[in-house]
């Protein structure tokens, strides 16, 4: 009997599936083949290629294997290469500062070597000379600073978001913004008296304007589309101001901040120099007109160590606000 085309068609569809029967009978058990996977796994299962050709893949072990221990060694040789890169620039002026006043480049009398003036902040330190001092400066530093930041940065947010606000308050701004802080120090100690509230008060002014200024800058400078699209979603002017405005500012902000945090400790020498018995800054005048050239400098560092300390403080509570920021 001739075979029709509808028996071939038939024959053709059946013959494939009775050999995948027969290879799924042949088949071990627990064996799992592509075909029996989902779509979006239906992939070869190889083992991914480790990171570290000497790290092998031991058979029948996790396919992903753990960071080898050289990527953490090189990630540390980086960090490390970094930081002396970083510090080669100081490390070359102290050895210069060390090195040539002995050289008789420079005069030793007024440039001491710089191992000289560590003893003398050493001797200040023993003898309490320097803590006195210290915690003077900071008490008047720290005390402006903070009413800075109490004040500035309020103020700075309503100028920046009230356009009224703004149109009143900028022509004053713009006329203190330009004078001098130290220029304004003889105005302070006739209103105020050369006592503590006139070191405060001067501290207060010059660190208000960094702080200020920025913020004003910080809140106007938000990404006009975050504030359409929080706008678009319905949120009102406070929820917007606190979950777009605000959060967009702040790094704008804590740059003036940082500024004011130098500036307090910048001017504050000024202040002391003015009807002050304690503080780095009469410390400062006072060894220069005894000639006690090693502890003004002892002063000096003392200064520096405790501006460097200051900013990095500032840029930790600065990345503490801004995690949400991508780097």
């Amino acid at each position: 009997m001739a075979e029709t085309p509808l028996a071939k068609i038939v024959e053709t569809a059946v013959a494939p599936a009775a050999g995948r029967r027969s290879a799924v009978s042949e088949r071990l058990p627990g064996d799992v083949h592509w075909y029996d996977l989902p779509d979006d796994e239906a992939e070869p299962d190889e083992p991914a290629p480790p990171d570290d050709p000497g790290e092998p893949i031991e058979p029948g072990g996790p396919a992903v294997a753990l960071a080898p221990a050289p990527r953490r060694k090189r990630a540390f040789g980086r960090k490390a290469g970094r930081a002396a890169t970083n510090s080669t620039a100081i490390l070359l002026l102290l050895a210069a500062w060390e090195v040539l006043p002995r050289l008789g480049v420079v005069d030793p009398v007024f440039v001491p070597p710089l191992s000289e003036n560590l003893v003398a902040w050493y001797d200040l330190l023993i003898g309490g000379q320097l803590s006195e001092h210290l915690q003077a400066s900071l008490a008047r530093s720290l005390a402006g600073f903070g009413l800075a930041i109490l004040l500035a940065i309020p103020l700075g947010l309503l100028i920046g978001w009230y356009r009224p606000v703004a149109d009143f308050l900028t022509p004053l701004l713009e006329l203190f913004r330009n004078t001098s802080a130290v220029a304004l120090l003889p105005v302070f100690t006739l209103i105020l008296g050369i006592g503590e509230t006139t070191k405060v008060t001067f501290v207060l002014y010059a660190c208000a304007w960094p702080i200020l200024l920025n913020t004003i800058s910080g809140v106007k400078t938000v990404e006009p589309l975050l504030i359409k699209s929080a706008r678009s979603m319905g949120l009102g002017p406070l929820r917007l101001f606190q979950k777009v405005i605000l959060p967009a500012a702040v790094p704008t902000i804590f740059t003036g901040v940082r500024l004011a945090g130098a500036y307090s400790i910048l001017v504050l020498l000024f202040a002391e120099m003015v009807g002050a018995k304690a503080g780095l800054g009469y410390l400062i005048l006072d060894t220069q007109s005894s000639f006690r050239i090693p502890d003004m400098y002892a002063g000096i560092i003392t200064i520096s160590v405790l501006g460097l300390l200051f900013n990095l403080l500032l840029v930790g509570v600065e990345r503490r606000f801004s995690t949400w920021r991508t780097t």
